[in-house]
């Protein structure tokens, strides 16, 4: 069950998977740590059985337990993490590449539980739920006019495959009320959903992040795209956080001729792995264009860090975030697990990217991250620090850093002209949920082509918005109206029509897709 940020962000810094999960490799060698024999295990278990068994008041040593992991990974790199049992599946689902559940994803809107989108060959879909459909009761469960979470709503609605659960659902068209009887089952996460072309030769993918499905829904993506014309490519990984590493690395594969280094990882013991390109490549011709910025961490720069090495393709936007650790999983018998840092990666050059850390925790780490903001960074090229001293030479010739991050080969700039306060934000979204809810049927039926030439050429949906939630202090000049217009637009797409179009609309406007399409058109002629 996944709930879905409905706001477009282009201003977004969050990099949730990457931080939280990075990247992940499957040793086969144990960790002392967790062998009977280890002096320093026994040492702790000793405390917390003469804690238990005689200290003077009751505690909770589970609770005593958690923090004093929680402490203890804290005084490691700020990628390693320890994960509640509570919270481990979660976690883990997205990069797992499934779930199982019912397969909607959701918003709790005034008093209701609103499905905003029904996932495809979901057993939703299969029954029949759509769209803008309020499910009241699941089970003996009444999930309207109550303060629901989240995550309560997600222990309600998920359960073990082949289990069922009855809905009564309202829907806007219906005078009755309807009941669905679901039998819950493994429902997909598509990490490369979006995929179409920019132009006739220029096709474009996003790719969410690199879970266990996404090499294969990535390769079956560039076979829809060559199939329409696509002799370029674009992969957009911006804000991908990350996942793992052989996924990236099976993914890289189909753009690298065989032999080629695409990365090694490093232990403190100086043991190395390489990782090469094999035959198996499906679009080892043409340019590939890989947009990068603040947000794309990990698994990622790999990407980005293997073509730009190999001299193959242009990366294109920001500095990346500059995470070059590798973890390795462990879980701990009841439930719960610690991600550990186990090994640095390396570009094909040698480059470490990852940017400085100190012992300090989390803190010093993250205010890195906002200093780029403050410096100019995502303004100027010419704000990047760096090193000479970490400066390397592609065999092209081609001069690159490492010490943080993968830097562009064409810096694009953050586009301020479309940025808006939270107060225009909150509103938009409010606004373009509701319009989507109250005009759906109208919409689908006419289309998306129908709905973008009618907010291009017609001012009632804008002032609409406007006489709602305009104030005199907003000082909305003809440009901050066409960026309204925009967000409204694009938002609606994304509710009623899906993730394709809203993508395909968004782009129209997108300076760093616009600076790819005259790259390419460059390059074409």
């Amino acid at each position: 069950m996944n709930t879905k940020n409905n706001l477009p962000l282009y201003f977004s810094i969050a990099i949730v998977i990457g931080i939280y999960i990075g990247s992940i490799f499957n040793f086969s060698d144990e960790s002392s740590f967790f062998r009977a024999e280890n002096s320093h295990g026994n040492k702790l278990k000793k405390l917390l059985q003469f804690i238990e068994n005689d200290y003077v008041d009751a505690i909770n040593t589970e609770e005593i337990i958690d923090e004093v992991i929680y402490e203890l990974i804290g005084k490691l790199d700020p990628h390693s993490a320890y994960i509640p049992k509570e919270q481990f599946l979660g976690t883990t689902e997205n990069l797992r590449g499934d779930f199982e559940g019912i397969g909607v994803q959701f918003k709790m809107h005034k008093d209701s539980l609103v499905v905003t989108h029904v996932l495809k060959e979901g057993p939703s879909e299969k029954a029949g739920l759509l769209a803008g459909d309020r499910i009241l009761r699941a089970g003996k469960d009444t999930l309207f006019d109550r303060s629901l979470g989240s995550r309560e709503i997600v222990k309600i609605l998920k359960g073990p495959k082949e289990s069922e659960v009855l809905l009564d659902v309202y829907r806007r068209d219906s005078t009755d009320i309807l009941t669905f009887s679901i039998k819950r089952n493994k429902v997909k996460i598509q990490s490369a959903e979006v995929a179409y072309m920019l132009s006739d030769s220029l096709g474009y993918i996003k790719l969410d992040r690199f879970a266990m499905t996404s090499a294969r829904d990535f390769e079956r993506q560039i076979k829809v795209l060559k199939n329409q014309g696509a002799s370029n490519l674009v992969v957009d990984l911006r804000q991908n956080g990350g996942g793992y590493i052989h996924i990236a690395n099976q993914i890289i594969d189909q753009f690298l001729p065989a032999g080629k280094l695409i990365v090694f990882t490093e232990s403190k013991n100086g043991k190395k792995e390489e990782f090469y390109a094999t035959e198996s490549g499906a679009f080892e011709e043409g340019t590939i264009y890989v947009l990068i910025d603040e947000g794309s961490a990990s698994a990622s720069e790999i990407f980005a860090g293997a073509l730009q090495d190999n001299d193959k393709g242009v990366i294109v936007g920001r500095r990346s975030f500059g995470k070059g650790l590798v973890q390795q999983e462990r879980q701990l018998g009841d439930g719960s697990a610690v991600r550990l840092t186990i090994a640095r990666y390396f570009t094909p050059t040698g480059r470490s990217i990852q940017k400085p850390y100190t012992m300090n925790g989390s803190a010093a780490y993250a205010e890195s991250f906002e200093n780029r903001f403050l410096n100019g960074e995502l303004l100027s090229k010419d704000s990047i620090k760096v090193t000479d001293s970490l400066k390397y030479t592609t065999p092209g010739g081609k001069v690159v850093y490492g010490g943080g991050g993968i830097i562009p080969d064409v810096f694009v700039p953050i586009d301020t002209t479309r940025y808006l306060e939270n107060k225009y934000v909150f509103n938009i979204t409010s606004f373009s949920f509701d319009y989507a809810d109250q005009n759906r049927t109208r919409l689908i039926k006419s289309g998306v082509a129908a709905f973008v030439n009618e907010l291009d050429t017609t001012s009632e949906l804008i002032e609409s918005y406007i006489a709602a939630y305009g104030k005199p202090s907003w000082n909305l000049t003809e440009k901050r109206r066409e960026i309204l217009r925009h967000y409204l637009k694009v938002l609606i797409i994304r509710q009623v029509f899906g993730e394709t179009d809203f993508y395909i609309e968004n782009n129209k406007k997108d300076i760093v897709i616009q600076k790819v399409l005259g790259l390419d058109a460059a390059v074409e002629n």
